[in-house]
């Protein structure tokens, strides 16, 4: 009888571990916060609204995207961005953009200017060693009033990463997006004269 007792209690015993919650590896979350420094010059006396950031297709997901090879596109399993790259980029031009204008707005306001962007990619490439963060961001500057895109320009930086893991394709990615928003700064300064 103390047998039979011993055996269930073996035979519950291990169905109780069959129905333990499978392990799941934790998801790292990554911002993509280049904090540009404000810089001195002449302030516009124009009002700039600046549009969401679009994303090209594989590219408007949270998931860090990455090369092992030519034209395929991967994405890292437990890393990821915090929200999509395009969400991410928008409030850094609007923090890059206000010491020029006399405002800069997100939304459809009353403005002189409208800048639209669109997040060509956003990539680690390990194709190379070490491997390197590339981003492409093409911007278009339209004249409001007059209803014509004044210029359009594709701004790409390329940054080596400091480690062969998605962290140090994150920290590339803040340092290679931070010479995008200077550029991209100069580029909008240029040409809203």
């Amino acid at each position: 009888m103390k047998k039979r007792y011993l055996y269930i209690f073996i035979f519950l015993l291990a169905g109780c571990s069959a129905l333990q919650a499978p392990h799941t590896e934790y998801t790292h979350l990554y911002l993509l916060d280049a904090q540009p420094t404000t810089t001195v010059g002449t302030q516009h006396n124009r009002v700039l609204a600046v549009s969401p950031t679009t994303a090209r297709s594989g590219y408007d997901t949270p998931q860090i995207a990455y090369l092992r090879q030519p034209l395929e596109l991967e994405y890292f399993a437990t890393h990821r961005w915090a929200d999509t790259p395009a969400h991410m980029i928008k409030p850094l031009l609007i923090q890059t953009l206000t010491p020029k204008y006399a405002a800069v707005a997100a939304g459809q306001v009353s403005a002189n200017f409208r800048l639209d962007t669109e997040l060509i990619r956003l990539q680690q490439d390990f194709t190379a060693q070490p491997s390197r963060v590339q981003i492409t961001l093409r911007a278009q500057l339209i004249d409001v009033q007059e209803k014509r895109i004044i210029a359009v320009r594709e701004f790409d930086a390329t940054e080596p990463s400091a480690s062969e893991d998605a962290y140090g394709g994150v920290l590339a990615a803040n340092r290679a997006m931070l010479r995008i928003l200077t550029k991209l700064a100069e580029f909008c300064d240029a040409e809203s004269k």
